[in-house]
């Protein structure tokens, strides 16, 4: 058995074993409490990561229509909620709540009382408003960790401004270096700054959960679409940093090395990178062009970048010669970095996308059996997994109650106060 095949079978073995130990030890998030009152993307996401660590996810939902993304998409399923929603929510419990009744804010504060975490992306102000911002919860309970998601912060000439992924990606600067130069704008084909904004979050949130051992206090995180999408532009500011030029699109191409990018081959497209001296020097052997490698136009990484246009057609030629699929095997075979170009549907149902159980599939009321995005990062010993599906809306809002020591006259009380009321 070659290298490879021994640490496939590792790596397979090992989330075997993960999977076997899984209901020996507790998820790293076990008996974290969470209260999700967010919508759409970046806060159901954010939370679901904590979900699907193990913490205890209350989503807080208005009554009637519940989190918006629940209606959204083009099509729809067998139930009432999108398939959008199953991929974002998956190990909550729901309660459906009406905060702007004064009887739902109470028993709000019920829950907030026994949370560790708070997660919302309500419009700056609105929390607040409605008597639930970070100081006045911080009084009920100062442990709590309260994190605010928004467009463009909570504070700041912009912060009032709806956030969408993409205004902030246009607003962030990523749009101008997306595409190709001289075409019309594009924005990245997925929502980089609603799943950026997430992924920061949860540090932020983790980072203050391990500094409340030691302090015992909670903390106020404000995480934004925009600042996280300005955080992914390390090589792009580096040069206008580093040289004033205004980074422009690139198309696949990239602003540190060439060859590195989508070339043609005979039937269509693939990726390859000879990213230093010894990979291009190899990969003008492998296509025999040694008159490449005696061109002073290509002699070194900053001639190359500056001959890109010109170095891509004359390989282009040499790759014309072959499919991609040829080119790709032939190019790995020699250590030279290279990729097809799969759609989502191949890339989920490439024999490495099943290995790395990248498509799962969760059991739900009303869908039978839900396609879900698998767990992106592998865990040996306590491995995420699916402890519950995708809520209905309310599906948990009694069992809660009964959880709080509410009795069913303290029930129809909240009830008659419009708690539960749209």
């Amino acid at each position: 058995m070659d290298e490879i095949g021994r640490l496939n079978d590792r790596s397979a073995q090992a989330l075997e074993d993960g999977e076997a130990s899984a209901t020996a030890r507790p998820l790293p998030l076990a008996g974290l409490r969470v209260l999700d009152v967010t919508q759409v993307m970046a806060g159901p996401f954010c939370s679901m990561l904590l979900a699907d660590l193990g913490a205890d996810v209350i989503k807080v939902e208005p009554p009637g229509t519940g989190d918006q993304t629940r209606s959204a998409m083009g099509f729809k399923m067998k139930g009432p909620d999108s398939m959008g929603f199953l991929n974002m929510n998956r190990n909550k419990r729901s309660i459906a709540l009406n905060l702007k009744s004064e009887a739902g804010r109470a028993l709000f504060m019920k829950l907030v009382a026994t949370a560790d975490i708070l997660v919302e992306n309500y419009r700056p102000g609105v929390m607040k408003k409605l008597g639930l911002g970070y100081e006045v919860l911080r009084e009920h309970n100062p442990r709590l960790i309260y994190a605010s998601i928004s467009g463009f912060g909570q504070s700041g000439p912009w912060a009032m401004r709806p956030g969408y992924d993409l205004m902030a990606q246009a607003m962030s600067g990523v749009m101008s270096v997306t595409g190709h130069a001289g075409g019309p704008p594009v924005k990245a084909g997925v929502p980089v700054a609603d799943i950026g904004c997430a992924l920061f979050c949860v540090y932020g949130i983790l980072s203050a959960y391990i500094g409340r051992q030691t302090s015992g206090e909670g903390q106020y995180i404000d995480a934004s679409l925009f600042d996280s999408a300005l955080a992914f532009s390390i090589w792009d500011i580096s040069e206008y940093w580093g040289t004033g030029r205004i980074p422009k699109p690139l198309g696949t191409a990239n602003l540190m090395s060439a060859p590195y990018q989508a070339v043609r081959a005979s039937d269509g497209y693939f990726v390859m990178g000879a990213t230093n001296q010894k990979l291009w020097r190899l990969l003008c052997d492998v296509l025999a062009r040694a008159d490449l490698v005696d061109d002073c136009r290509f002699a070194d990484i900053p001639a190359r970048l500056a001959n890109r246009d010109v170095l891509i057609e004359e390989l282009e030629k040499s790759f014309a010669e072959r499919t991609a699929e040829e080119w790709v095997t032939h190019l790995l075979a020699v250590g030279i970095p290279a990729g097809r170009m799969n759609t989502y549907p191949e890339a989920f149902e490439s024999e490495h996308g099943r290995h790395r159980q990248m498509r799962i599939e969760v059991p739900h009321p009303n869908e039978g059996s839900v396609p879900n995005i698998g767990f992106p990062v592998k865990f040996s010993g306590t491995p995420p997994r699916t402890r519950m599906h995708a809520p209905l809306l309310g599906e948990h809002t009694e069992s809660l109650l009964r959880e709080l020591g509410l009795d069913d006259e303290d029930t129809e009380a909240l009830r008659a106060g419009g708690a539960f009321a749209p």
